[in-house]
């Protein structure tokens, strides 16, 4: 079972949709399948937050384990008032 990016606001515009499917291994590497097929993902990435199964992580994108049937959200900042 893959694992499910859910995208929100600009990262959905950036990727095109409002979410992927890629294969289960650390958030860098999920995260870089991502940009892979969608490079504009890469200008949005940085300033992004990310909850697994609804759970914010906080670390090294690489040190971080994302294992299959997880969902990932990427939150990008959000503005309004």
């Amino acid at each position: 079972m893959p694992v499910t990016v859910r995208l929100f606001a600009a990262a959905r515009a950036a990727v095109g949709a409002n979410e992927v499917i890629v294969p289960a291994g650390s958030l860098a590497y999920v995260l870089n399948v991502v940009e892979a097929g969608a490079p504009p993902f890469g200008k949005v990435r940085p300033a992004c937050s990310f909850l697994i199964n609804e759970v914010a992580v906080h670390g090294e994108e690489g040190e971080i384990l994302v294992q299959e049937g997880d969902v990932v959200d990427v939150l990008p900042p959000f503005a309004g008032g």
